[in-house]
């Protein structure tokens, strides 16, 4: 069911697809979609009540909010579990909405009782980041003369799909549903520093998915579970960093898992709370 929900002073769309068990939320990345998680929602609604966010600035939510900072998609989530009466969820994230996870774990320890991280971590994208995902905007050959045509330019296979899946027609064309110059504002912030202090104050269990051929690098990774040691990380190969989309198996047998696990370990610890 898709409805619009309270953003951080912003009007949200979240796809909600109700189940039993502890929410999880479900966080795309920069210029993508909430329809990225689809595979995952079908699995995970069997035992979790899942909302995925069409994040702002993207698919189906506000177009042009005043502010893009990390403080305001961390704002969102948390405004998103108000209004949908979530007191604690499982916040999942691929890139940028990984980044948005983390931080709100950081942020409102209270509010994330498990953070799943897909090719995302708190290194800093450096200085020219911005002007990186400028350039790469640009190269788009908007408008695309059909969704077929979009996803070849994407790369192709379930990738090339998922990303064409977030364009919308009008105009002649297919066009994406975000403004370009809000998502190079999106990543600012990344190009200026990075969060080691705020993934050291995640309290909650950990999961990191890592693609072969991704964009974290193996030093982040290590230092990742150096400050964290308790922090699961499973690699996947042959997979690059849309792995959600290129592996959508092998992402739901490593969060299955993940989560499996947290469940226990929910469970041992209420046993040993019993009088």
């Amino acid at each position: 069911m898709e409805r619009a929900v309270a953003g951080a002073g912003v009007r949200l769309t979240a796809h909600v697809h109700e189940g039993p068990g502890t929410p999880v939320v479900l966080l795309h990345g920069l210029a993508g979609h909430a329809g990225e998680w689809a595979h995952a929602a079908g699995w995970l609604r069997e035992r979790h009540r899942v909302i995925a966010l069409d994040q702002r600035g993207h698919g189906a939510s506000e177009r042009h909010p005043a502010d893009m900072s990390r403080a305001a998609y961390v704002a969102d989530v948390v405004s998103v579990l108000d209004d949908l009466g979530v007191a604690e969820a499982i916040v999942a994230g691929q890139s940028l909405g990984g980044h948005t996870a983390l931080l709100t774990a950081a942020a409102h320890p209270d509010r994330v009782g498990a953070l799943v991280l897909v090719e995302a971590g708190p290194g800093g994208a450096g200085p020219g980041h911005p002007q990186v995902i400028e350039r790469w905007l640009a190269s788009w050959p908007v408008p695309f003369p059909s969704v077929a045509a979009a996803a070849e330019f994407f790369g192709g296979g379930p990738a090339g799909a998922g990303w064409a899946a977030g364009l919308e027609e009008r105009a002649g064309g297919w066009w994406p549903r975000f403004e370009p110059e809000l998502m190079v504002a999106s990543v600012a912030e990344l190009s200026r520093r990075s969060y080691w202090a705020e993934w050291e104050r995640v309290t909650c269990p950990a999961l990191l998915v890592v693609a072969e051929t991704g964009i974290i690098p193996a030093e982040e990774v290590r230092e990742m579970v150096r400050r964290r040691p308790d922090t699961t990380v499973v690699r996947v190969p042959g997979a690059g960093h849309d792995v959600h989309l290129e592996q959508p198996d092998a992402v739901r047998a490593a969060i299955a898992a993940f989560l499996d696990g947290v469940a226990v370990q929910a469970a041992q610890g209420e046993r040993e709370l019993e009088p």
